[in-house]
């Protein structure tokens, strides 16, 4: 594919550099709130609670790694907190029923990637505003997640399923193993395939995409479809930490994975952003929580710091910016 066409060059050095700059604000605002709740609790930088932080990050990341290439396209997804919900609680009624979890793990992934295929064919091929479609598969998922366990929490969890939440795997905890392991994916799916070079020029340069002769549609329903299969993957986990499936566990999680994006630098608009920018923002939003947590904060006052932690960080890279 022509370099000139796709507009993704080699990535050189000071390429490299740029795109790192682009995390600037999600560093500043994650050292500025690990030095705000060190100073505040005594229990914060504890090793304990540390690792418990990169736990609890696990299932967010796994959202916002498929959320940043979305947003790369100039997208949105707002349903991947209700569809994860769904894959919750089909994998826990699925899992409780088989008593195993390959059925039931198989089963969470179907789940996901077809409502990304929905999501991404009502954008891609209908011209539907991102932002409406998902919002419309928003309410599907919801609605089916309560219709499928009559607003009632499965219990019964299969021991295979708990351990995971505390196993460890070469002496990582495995929801960070599988954290680790899906950000390497994507991360070489982003920056070493045509795939990921077609992302970028889904927001930065479509029309020369398409006049390439590529089947942009194609590679943008591949982009929500992404999304859907990593929300199914995020269920395992959820499932494995609440040890249940509830209809509404994780209502809301699309907020903290856009506000982890925005946070990390990636733009909306122009395929701009950087991956690892996205690691951090994850970070300053688990950091967040926890610090939030550790000093009793009510949960919906938490809910508007992650709302201002996401407008520091963008004053701080406009600030920036506007300096260079």
């Amino acid at each position: 594919m022509p370099e000139v066409l796709v507009g993704l060059p080699p990535l050189g050095l000071m390429e490299r550099l740029k795109r790192a700059g682009s995390a600037g604000g999600a560093s500043m605002v994650l050292l500025a709130l690990v030095a705000l709740f060190a100073l505040s609790s005594s229990n914060f930088l504890t090793p304990d609670n540390l690792v418990n932080i990169a736990r609890q990050s696990t299932i967010l990341l796994l959202l916002a790694l498929p959320m940043t290439l979305i947003i790369l396209t100039e997208g949105l997804d707002l349903s991947m907190g209700a569809v994860l919900t769904l894959c919750n609680v089909v994998l826990a009624l699925l899992a409780v029923k088989t008593g195993g979890l390959v059925v039931a793990l198989a089963a969470s992934l179907a789940v996901g990637l077809a409502f990304g295929v929905v999501n991404g064919t009502l954008v891609a091929s209908l011209g539907i505003p991102p932002f409406v479609a998902t919002l419309g598969t928003l309410g599907v998922a919801q609605g089916l997640a309560l219709v499928v366990t009559d607003g009632q929490s499965v219990v019964g969890i299969p021991e295979v399923v708990q351990q995971l939440s505390g196993g460890h795997w070469l002496g990582i905890p495995v929801p960070i193993a599988i954290a680790a392991l899906a950000y390497l994916a994507i991360h070489v799916l982003l920056y070493k395939t045509r795939f990921g070079a077609c992302v970028f020029a889904l927001g930065g340069n479509r029309e020369a995409l398409t006049l390439a002769g590529v089947k942009a549609r194609a590679y943008l329903v591949g982009v929500y479809a992404l999304g859907g299969l990593m929300a199914g993957l995020a269920a395992l986990l959820l499932t494995a930490r609440i040890n249940s499936g509830h209809p509404t566990a994780a209502i809301g999680m699309e907020f903290d994975a856009i506000a982890a994006v925005a946070v990390g630098g990636t733009s909306f608009e122009r395929g701009k952003g950087w991956l690892f920018g996205t690691v951090l923002g994850v970070l300053a939003v688990g950091v967040l929580r926890n610090g939030l947590n550790l000093l009793s904060v009510p949960s919906s006052v938490q809910v508007s710091a992650i709302g201002v932690l996401v407008i520091v960080a963008l004053l701080i890279d406009a600030f920036r910016g506007g300096r260079r």
